[in-house]
């Protein structure tokens, strides 16, 4: 049995938002700079490199990739053979959320009710999802998720019928609607599978995938690799202003479903998609 504090897990949420909302993770500043190589038109390699200028920016000053600094999603994977002490570990999260935005000025963008809109005036509440395994290891995922990109994501419950092919139809109309408003270039995580409540965490799961290791599944990682190709035909571009560069990464996670069931969730996220993951 490993006995651990939940001070622990407050100081480490705590650091990781800020990081998290500061730096760019390596993966996706790689696949800017290979936006940045094959864009022809200046505006969208000026765009590139603004979005590129503005990341060194954030990381050498502490300070923001974006005023959005998102609402804190937080993955907890614990092992059964661990035992939590000092307190309660939900409350030890939002405190590491509530300390992390006050200390690094980052945007409090929560509201309590979202009817009454009053602001809870430091970031929280967060989204926490709890996940035991065995063992006594601990895994942080934090994904502080903005809005932007947020509001264009979509869900739909397709029939068996609909197939591979109406999945990739959903995915493709979800990013044409999602157009320059959502703030290309793009990554987007795709869930298939589960339940109404099931297939929109596994889109969001997908958002955490390394951008540079290919999918396990050679018949995802086939479908990953087509319909990012025909993504970047569309022509949207960075920020919206036309180029090769529409998305970054798409990751699609599957799940099981029942037998009359075939839903489909994208959840579309922008160039700076910031998340971090680590031990404790």
């Amino acid at each position: 049995m490993r006995e651990i504090s939940v001070r622990r897990l407050t100081e480490a949420i705590s650091e990781a938002v800020i990081l998290a909302n500061t730096v760019m993770t390596p993966d996706i500043e790689r696949k800017l700079n290979e936006g940045l190589s094959g864009e022809t038109t200046p505006v969208a390699r000026a765009v590139i490199h603004d979005l590129l200028e503005n990341a060194a920016i954030a990381r050498a000053e502490h300070v923001p990739m974006c005023q959005d600094t998102g609402m804190v999603v937080v993955y907890l994977t614990f092992g059964q053979e661990v035992r939590w002490v000092d307190g309660s570990v939900e409350e030890a999260i939002n405190e590491g959320v509530r300390q992390g935005y006050r200390d690094g000025y980052l945007r409090f963008s929560v509201v309590a009710d979202p009817l009454r809109r009053t602001n809870t005036r430091d970031n929280t509440p967060a989204i926490v999802h709890y996940r035991l395994v065995p063992g006594e290891d601990v895994r942080v995922d934090i994904l502080p998720k903005g809005f932007g990109a947020e509001n264009r994501s979509r869900l739909t419950m397709l029939k068996p019928s609909d197939g591979q092919a109406g999945v990739e139809r959903f995915i493709l109309d979800t990013v044409k609607i999602a157009g320059p408003q959502a703030c290309p270039p793009f990554i987007v995580g795709v869930g298939v599978g589960g339940d109404f409540e099931r297939v929109a965490e596994l889109a969001k799961e997908a958002l955490l995938e390394p951008l540079d290791q290919p999918n396990g599944d050679p018949l995802l990682a086939e479908m990953e690799a087509r319909l990012s190709a025909q993504i970047n035909q569309m022509g949207i571009g960075p920020q919206g202003f036309g180029g090769r560069t529409t998305l970054l990464g798409l990751r699609i996670k599957v799940g099981a479903t029942h037998i009359a069931g075939l839903p489909v969730a994208v959840n579309m996220s922008c160039h700076s998609t910031r998340h971090l993951s680590f031990p404790l």
